[in-house]
């Protein structure tokens, strides 16, 4: 017997990268995740359009956010998004493919310091 179209269940569609990264940033800040920094990395790197570091005040903070995060992208329809760190929290890396996400708590964030070395340390050209 053919199946009606409509007793399939609709398939939600993937958000594009700037969809995702709209969700991220919204969810970090209903998390009041702390010194939130996007780093834009179309034409620049193969693995990732955006990259997003920011800071938790504690473990347990780290941990909640980046919890928070990967539950809102499962439900964007990013079916399983990569996550790393939680036993520790502290740092959480989340990877939905378009948007990477590094949670740190501040220690942690100043060591290592990813922004670094994804930006750039020229000032910017003066228009003439």
């Amino acid at each position: 017997m053919p199946v009606s179209v409509d007793t399939v269940p609709a398939l939600k569609a993937r958000p594009d990268a700037d969809e995702t990264l709209n969700l991220i940033l919204s969810r970090l800040d209903d998390m009041k995740a702390e010194e939130t920094v996007t780093i834009d990395l179309r034409g620049k790197s193969t693995i990732t359009d955006y990259m997003i570091v920011t800071s938790g005040r504690a473990n347990r903070h780290v941990g909640a956010i980046a919890e928070n995060v990967a539950k809102g992208l499962k439900e964007s329809g990013i079916a399983a998004p990569h996550v790393e760190g939680l036993p520790n929290c502290d740092w959480v890396l989340i990877d939905s493919g378009d948007v990477i996400v590094h949670v740190f708590r501040p220690e942690v964030r100043e060591f290592y310091n990813l922004e670094k070395m994804w930006t750039s340390d020229k000032p910017a050209a003066k228009a003439r």
